[in-house]
């Protein structure tokens, strides 16, 4: 008996779609952004869906450390990712939460080793975007040793990283930006910039899409 056209359907629609939990702070959400799209709705608008259909679930809790997003990104991702979708992914959007919460440099590394090897143990490509930098230079001094750990991390584990610190640390559109704000949170340059930044960082490779 052949399968049921309606059936025949769905299950392509189901394998040509992607779903992509993005899990982070308050930046992945988007604080600060009067388009209230941060850099996820950016990079979600200029992702090209001519032949697969992508779906991104933004899962962003503000002043969020490393440690309480492994204690909860798989229980909420999972019921995004559903059953019946083949291709699911995981990106992290990381802050600098891990600095007032305590936590030194070797958990924050634990934390991040633990939730990447997690992810890869459930077959999820993973997709990692460092801590910008803030308007206070004293804190970014403990911004640039915690993303250089996050990055070696991702390093170890074949997984893609893209650096915000540095490129934007000096960033006259970014320091304006912040200027604007709270000094943490950017608005729509600063979002901008973090989005060229991911969608030049193999963003479009990662996804198995033209460059």
């Amino acid at each position: 008996m052949s399968e049921p056209g309606g059936l025949r359907n769905a299950a392509a629609r189901a394998n040509a779609e992607r779903r992509i939990c993005v899990i982070g702070d308050a930046l992945v959400a988007g604080i600060g952004d009067p388009r209230a799209l941060g850099w996820v709705g950016r990079v979600a608008a200029r992702t090209p869906q001519d032949e697969v259909s992508i779906s991104l679930f933004t899962l962003g809790v503000p002043d969020e450390s490393t440690a309480e997003l492994g204690n909860r990104w798989w229980e909420e991702a999972s019921r995004r990712y559903g059953r019946a979708v083949a291709d699911c992914r995981l990106v992290i959007g990381l802050g600098h939460a891990d600095l007032d919460s305590g936590l030194s440099i070797p958990r924050s590394r634990l934390n991040l080793a633990n939730v990447l090897d997690e992810a890869h143990s459930r077959r999820l490509p993973c997709f990692v975007v460092g801590p910008p930098p803030t308007a206070d230079s004293a804190r970014n001094a403990q911004i640039e040793e915690l993303a250089f750990t996050f990055s070696d991390v991702c390093r170890r584990r074949d997984v893609p990283f893209v650096d915000t610190f540095a490129p934007l640390l000096t960033h006259e559109d970014w320091l304006t930006d912040l200027a604007a704000g709270d000094g943490i949170h950017p608005r729509q340059a600063g979002y901008g910039l973090i989005a060229w930044l991911v969608l030049h960082g193999g963003w479009n490779e990662w996804l198995g899409l033209p460059a």
